[in-house]
C-alpha cells in the first residue's frame, strides 16, 4: 500500500551517497516489495528442502530396519523419506534453511538501514513513528533515534553470522559426527524466532512510517538542476555530437554549478556551444521532472503492483 501511496512523489536517487537522478518513493518501495516476493520464495523453497525423513539405521544401509517403517513414519510426519542418508540426514539441507532465513534477514537489514539513512536529519525524507511519550535519548531530550531499525540491522548480524555454522556442519565424519548437534540447537530456533521477530517490528515500523514528500522535494531541487545532466547529454548526442564531446560539454558547465553553486539550466543557457545545439525549449525539456518519471506506470504493472 506505501508503494502504491506514493508511487509518483518525487525524490532523489542516489548512487554512492550522491544525488543522482529523480526515482519516486513509491518506486523504492516497489523495490522491497518485489524483494520481499523473493525472499518467500526461498522460505518455501527451503522448507520443502529441509521437509525430509529418514528412519535408515546406524549408516544409512537398512540392516536392521524394514524399509516400510521409514515410510510409514514419514508419511505420518508430512516428510518426505531421504533418497539416500547415513545415519543423519545431510546437513545441507539445514545450510539451505539457514541461507534462506540469512537472506531474508539481510534484506531487512537493507530496509531498515535505508530508513535510517533517510531519517538522517539532513535528509529527514522518512523517519519511524514516534510515539507521545517515547524518549530518544536519555541525556538529550530533542533526539528522535530509528531506534527499531538500528535494532534490526543489530539482529541481522546474529542471523547472519548464525548461517556460518551452519555450513560448517555440513562436512561431518563419515557416517556421522556430534560436532552438529549441539550448535544446531541453538542457531536453528534462535534464527527462527529472531526473523519472526524483525519482520514484525519491521512491519510496524512501515505501517508507522512518517514520509515528507516537501523534504524530498527541497533534495530534488538542492543541486540546482544537476541532475538532469544526462538528459542534456544524449539531446547533445542527437543532435550529432560524439557522446565524448558532449559528455564535456555538458560537464564543464555542471562543474560550475557544483562549484559556484549556480543553477546548471541558466549555465547550459548562456552557454554559446550548448545553444549551438539547442534552442531554449529543447533545454528546458530537458529539465522536465515528469518526463524522468513517465515510466513508473509501466515498472509498477511490471512488478504486479496496481
Amino acid at each position: 500500500s506505501k508503494a502504491i501511496q506514493y508511487k509518483m512523489t518525487p525524490m532523489i536517487g542516489r548512487t554512492h551517497g550522491v544525488h543522482a537522478e529523480p526515482t519516486t518513493f513509491g518506486l523504492k518501495m516497489a523495490l522491497w516489495y518485489d524483494e520481499v516476493g523473493r525472499n518467500i520464495r526461498r522460505l518455501k523453497q527451503a522448507r520443502e528442502v529441509i521437509s525430509y525423513g529418514k528412519v535408515s539405521g546406524a549408516v544409512g544401509t537398512m540392516a536392521q530396519v524394514d524399509p516400510f517403517v521409514e515410510s510409514y513414519v514419514c508419511e505420518k510426519l508430512g516428510l518426505t523419506p531421504a533418497p539416500v542418508s547415513t545415519q543423519i540426514l545431510q546437513r545441507d539441507r539445514h545450510a539451505e534453511y539457514m541461507a534462506a532465513l540469512a537472506i531474508t534477514a539481510c534484506s531487512l537489514e537493507k530496509f531498515a538501514t535505508e530508513i535510517r539513512n533517510l531519517q538522517r536529519t539532513e535528509i529527514l525524507e522518512a523517519e519511524e513513528g514516534f510515539k507521545k511519550g517515547q524518549k530518544g535519548s536519555s541525556a538529550m531530550p530533542h533526539k528522535r533515534n530509528p531506534i527499531v531499525c538500528e535494532r534490526i540491522t543489530g539482529l541481522a548480524r546474529v542471523v547472519r553470522s548464525n548461517l556460518l555454522a551452519a555450513l560448517e556442519n555440513i562436512s561431518l565424519w563419515h557416517e556421522r559426527d556430534l560436532t552438529n548437534s549441539s550448535v544446531e540447537r541453538v542457531i536453528i530456533p534462535d534464527s527462527a524466532i529472531l526473523l519472526d521477530y524483525m519482520l514484525t517490528k519491521l512491519t510496524e515500523v512501515i505501517g508507522n512510517l512518517l514520509v515528507y514528500p516537501e523534504n524530498m522535494m527541497k533534495n530534488v531541487l538542492k543541486t540546482k538542476g544537476l541532475i538532469f545532466s544526462q538528459r542534456v547529454l544524449l539531446e547533445l548526442v542527437k543532435k550529432g555530437l560524439s557522446r565524448e564531446q558532449a559528455y564535456d560539454l555538458v560537464q564543464q558547465n555542471a562543474m560550475k554549478s557544483w562549484h559556484r553553486d549556480q543553477d546548471f539550466k541558466q549555465l547550459l543557457l548562456a552557454d554559446k556551444e550548448v545553444r549551438s545545439q539547442l534552442a531554449p525549449e529543447e533545454i528546458e525539456r530537458c529539465f522536465n521532472l515528469e518526463e524522468q518519471l513517465k515510466n513508473v506506470d509501466f515498472i509498477f504493472r511490471k512488478a504486479g503492483i496496481q
